[in-house]
């Protein structure tokens, strides 16, 4: 969807503002599932629940190869709608990780499990290559291999055996409000730093292949190679950022990570060059990663077992409510305003969220998750 939802909107959209909201609707389908995929897997299991998730996005895949054929822009849209919802199971991976080790190894545990998106940044844009002239409609051959891949998912899945769904933990003591979540600066940092991590990563992310491909004529086996690049350097950091949350600790682990969120966009500003492109995405991927990680670590540590579920959904939902509306307003400002004005424009969000995160100090980040001496044993490995 990196690689071809951008382009096919292009061709598709009845204006080129709206080039990219078909990555908006999959972002968005994230954002509104977030909340009843933690619901449905707190009452259901995991691996039910990504089971679910899967197939729900092999029919999303499906569903776009009819709409990219077809021609038309309502229905790719509401295709890749139902792609993002997909997408807000698969999220819950990194939580599955986190809940499957003692807390103090969680950042190890989300890592390793991120590492899989090393080979969805080689496979995905020889997906969209391979696939692209399958069919008489551009990239509609490549929705048909998405789905075949979603399948395998759920092959796979079957053969695991995880223990029963979280019952115990479900009921073992009352609801938490989203209130008291907000009075927690831990919790209320995490989220902060991941809605920018994932929306400044989709703002110029998004743009990219556009920019690229259609506005600086760069050729389509260069785009990729530039977002294959960029996805794998979003992941291939987890070989060492669970180590890197054990060693720098958590608040250094993102302060890097915004650091490196700036130097991409100063090189990404600096020149329309393949070789600017290349570098300033591989740049937003790491600093997605180490700022995405550690915000995601340190929400695990702001809340107990019991709560462990809606503080997951509500930090989702802003996460991907953030990044939603940073792919539609990442067309818009393209065409509007350029690629400098959309890298300037991600460097503020991202000095605002380093300014917060130096301002709170190390109160805000606590070496464990509260009461994690007595829930540890309790957590199932699922």
């Amino acid at each position: 969807m990196t690689l071809s939802g951008g382009i096919v909107g292009q061709a598709l959209a009845p204006s080129p503002l709206l080039a990219t909201l078909p990555i908006t609707a999959l972002v968005l389908g994230m954002a509104i599932s977030a909340v009843p995929a933690a619901i449905l897997m707190s009452r259901i299991g995991r691996r039910a629940g990504f089971m679910i998730g899967a197939a729900t996005g092999g029919t999303g895949a499906l569903l776009a190869a009819l709409a990219t054929t077809a021609g038309s822009f309502i229905g790719f849209c509401a295709a890749t709608f139902v792609m993002g919802a997909a997408g807000a199971f698969t999220q819950q991976y990194r939580f599955a990780a986190a809940e499957s080790v003692d807390s103090a190894h969680a950042g190890r545990a989300i890592s390793f499990v991120m590492l899989g998106g090393i080979a969805a940044g080689v496979l995905g844009p020889e997906i969209g290559r391979a696939g692209r002239s399958w069919l008489s409609a551009e990239f509609a051959g490549a929705f048909v291999i998405a789905a075949i891949v979603q399948t395998v998912v759920v092959i796979l899945l079957s053969a695991v055996r995880p223990p029963p769904a979280a019952s115990t933990l479900r009921h073992a003591g009352p609801g938490i409000s989203v209130t008291t979540l907000l009075r927690r600066p831990s919790f209320v940092l995490a989220l902060a730093a991941g809605a920018t991590a994932a929306a400044s990563m989709s703002f110029l992310m998004t743009a990219t292949p556009i920019s690229m491909h259609v506005i600086d004529h760069h050729s389509l086996d260069d785009t990729a190679r530039v977002i294959q690049s960029h996805v794998i350097a979003m992941y291939a950091p987890s070989l060492v950022t669970g180590f890197l949350v054990d060693r720098l600790g958590v608040r250094r682990m993102m302060i890097a990570g915004t650091l490196a969120l700036l130097a991409c966009t100063a090189v990404s500003a600096s020149s329309h060059a393949v070789a600017a492109y290349w570098t300033g995405l591989v740049l937003l991927g790491l600093g997605w990663n180490l700022l995405f990680v550690g915000a995601t670590v340190l929400l695990t540590r702001s809340y107990v077992a019991t709560e462990r579920f809606r503080a997951q959904a509500v930090n989702d939902l802003a996460v991907f409510g953030s990044q939603a509306f940073a792919s539609l307003a990442a067309g818009a400002m393209l065409h509007k305003l350029g690629w400098v004005a959309m890298n300037g424009t991600a460097a503020a969000v991202t000095l605002t969220v380093l300014a917060l995160i130096v301002a709170v100090g190390a109160r805000a980040f606590p070496s464990t998750a509260p009461g994690a001496a007595s829930t540890t044993a309790a957590t199932p490995t699922h």
